[in-house]
C-alpha cells in the first residue's frame, strides 16, 4: 500500500498541473503519514539531498552563464559559428547548432542555452525566410548538447545521487564524444530539412573576418578550455572551476567586452539566485522521495522486474531507455536523475554496464524528455521565444527527435564513445609545469 500512495499521490499531483516539486514533497509527506514515521524524516532528507558541497557549483554555473549572456560573451560565440559554418545549406540553422555547442561549454544549461541563443537566432531566421517552427525545433534539440559537454550540472547531479562514487571529472570528460556527435547528427538533419525546404545559405565572410570572430570570442572560447582542463587534470574541483566560472565572466565581461553595467549586474544576481532557489527545492524534495523509495527497497523490485523481462544487457539498457524516454514525458530533468540514479544505477551494475557510460546515457535520455510534452522544460522555453504553440513546433519535430534517439542508442551500445576519453590519462610533470596525455 505505501508503494500506492507514493506514486499514486504523487502522479495524481502531477496530473492535475501541480509544481513537480510540491509534488515529490507531498507524496513523501503522505507516504510517511501511512507508514507511521516521523514527518520530520521528509524535511531532514530535504535539507541533506540540498546540503552537498558539490552541489554549490549549481548555483555558481548558472551565475557564470547569466553574466556571459548579459556580458556580451554569447553574442560573440554566434558570430564565430556564423562565419564558421553559416555558408553551409539552412546556414543559419548550422549557426544555431554550432553557437549552442559553444555556449553549452560554458552555461552547461539546456535552458539557458535555449533562452540565450534562441532568443538571439529564432527572430534572425525568421526575418530570413525559415520557419519558425524549423527555427524553434533547431534551438530546443541543440540546447541539449549543453548537457552533455562540461560544465553540465546534471552530470554533477548525477554523480551526487550515484552516492559521489562515480567521479564528476569523469563523466564530464564521457559527455564530449557523445556532445560532438549529437551536433554532427543535428547538422546533417538541419542540413537535410533545409535542401528539401529551399532554406538559403549566408555568404563566407572570408578567412580574414573569421580570423576576427575568433579572436573576438577567443576569451569565451578560453573558458571552455579552463573548465574542462582544470577539472580534468584534477588542477581544480568542479566546484572550485564554477567559482573560477564566475570571476572569469566577470572580469571579461567588465574590463574586456565592457557591457556588463551594474544594472546587468544586479539582474544576473537576482537571476541566478531565483532559478538556483528553484532547482534546489526540486532537488530537496527528490532526495526525500528517492530515500523512501529506497527505504522500501524499490531498487530490489525493480531489478528483480528488469531480470525476469531479460538477462541480455542489450534488452536491459532497451528497456531502461524506454522508461526514462517515458518518465521524461512528464519529469523534469533534475528530480529524474535524483530519482532514477539509485534505482537503476544498481540494475545496469548488476548487468556489467560502466558507471560512467551509464550516466552519459541517462543524461542524454533525460535530455530528450526535456523537448517532449507534458513537462518539456526546455521546449516550452524555445516555443516562448519563438512565439509559437507546442502543438506546431510538435509537427515538425520529428526528424531532429530521431537524430536524438540515434545519438542515444549509438552511445547505449558503443560504450567506447563515453570511456574512451576518460580512459587517457592525464600526467602533470611538476618540473616542466607542463600535461602529458597517455592512452
Amino acid at each position: 500500500m505505501a508503494y500506492a500512495i507514493l506514486f499514486g499521490s504523487f502522479m495524481l499531483l502531477m496530473t492535475i498541473g501541480m509544481p513537480i516539486a510540491f509534488c515529490l514533497g507531498i507524496a513523501s509527506l503522505a507516504t510517511v503519514f501511512y507508514m507511521g514515521l516521523p514527518p520530520i524524516v521528509v524535511f531532514q532528507q530535504l535539507n541533506s539531498g540540498m546540503n552537498v558541497f558539490a552541489m554549490m557549483a549549481i548555483p555558481f554555473f548558472i551565475f557564470a552563464g547569466d553574466l556571459m549572456v548579459r556580458g556580451g560573451i554569447a553574442s560573440r560565440l554566434i558570430r564565430f559559428a556564423a562565419g564558421l559554418v553559416g555558408h553551409l545549406r539552412g546556414g543559419l540553422g548550422q549557426v544555431n547548432i554550432v553557437a549552442s555547442t559553444l555556449f553549452g561549454g560554458i552555461s552547461g544549461s539546456a535552458v539557458a542555452d535555449a533562452s540565450a541563443v534562441g532568443g538571439l537566432m529564432i527572430p534572425q531566421m525568421a526575418a530570413r525566410g525559415y520557419d519558425r517552427g524549423y527555427a524553434v525545433n533547431v534551438t530546443v534539440n541543440a540546447a541539449i548538447i549543453a548537457l552533455m559537454i562540461p560544465p553540465s550540472h546534471n552530470m554533477i547531479l548525477y554523480s551526487i545521487a550515484a552516492g559521489g562514487n562515480v567521479s564528476v571529472a569523469d563523466l564530464f570528460t564521457a559527455g564530449v564524444v557523445p556532445g560532438i556527435l549529437l551536433a554532427a547528427a543535428l547538422m546533417v538533419t538541419a542540413y537535410i530539412v533545409a535542401r528539401r525546404r529551399g532554406y538559403p545559405s549566408e555568404p563566407f565572410p572570408g578567412f580574414s573576418k573569421l580570423a576576427f570572430y575568433l579572436l573576438a570570442s577567443f576569451p569565451g572560447l578560453l573558458l571552455i578550455a579552463i573548465i574542462f582542463g582544470g577539472v580534468r587534470s584534477g588542477i581544480f574541483t568542479a566546484t572550485e572551476s564554477s567559482c573560477i566560472a564566475v570571476i572569469y565572466a566577470f572580469l571579461v565581461a567588465m574590463l574586456v567586452y565592457r557591457e556588463l553595467n551594474w544594472e546587468g549586474f544586479v539582474e544576473a544576481v537576482l537571476g541566478a539566485a531565483r532559478t538556483t532557489s528553484m532547482v534546489l527545492l526540486v532537488i530537496g524534495t527528490a532526495a526525500s522521495f528517492a530515500w523512501l523509495m529506497a527505504f522500501l527497497q524499490v531498487q530490489t523490485l525493480m531489478i528483480g522486474a528488469i531480470g525476469a523481462i531479460s538477462d541480455n544487457p542489450i534488452i536491459v539498457l532497451l528497456v531502461i531507455n524506454l522508461l526514462l524516454l517515458f518518465l521524461g514525458t512528464f519529469m523534469d530533468m533534475a528530480p529524474l536523475v535524483i530519482i532514477s540514479t539509485p534505482v537503476l544505477l544498481p540494475v545496469v551494475k548488476a548487468f556489467g554496464v560502466d558507471p560512467v557510460h551509464f550516466g552519459v546515457v541517462m543524461i542524454l535520455n533525460a535530455g530528450i524528455g526535456l523537448n517532449t510534452p507534458p513537462v518539456g522544460t526546455v521546449l516550452f522555453v524555445g516555443c516562448a521565444v519563438g512565439g509559437i504553440s507546442i502543438r506546431e513546433a510538435m509537427r515538425t519535430i520529428w526528424p531532429f527527435f530521431g537524430a536524438s534517439v540515434f545519438v542515444l542508442m549509438l552511445v547505449t551500445y558503443v560504450p567506447t564513445l563515453s570511456l574512451w576519453l576518460p580512459a587517457v590519462q592525464i600526467v602533470h610533470i611538476h618540473a616542466s609545469h607542463s600535461l602529458c596525455f597517455s592512452p
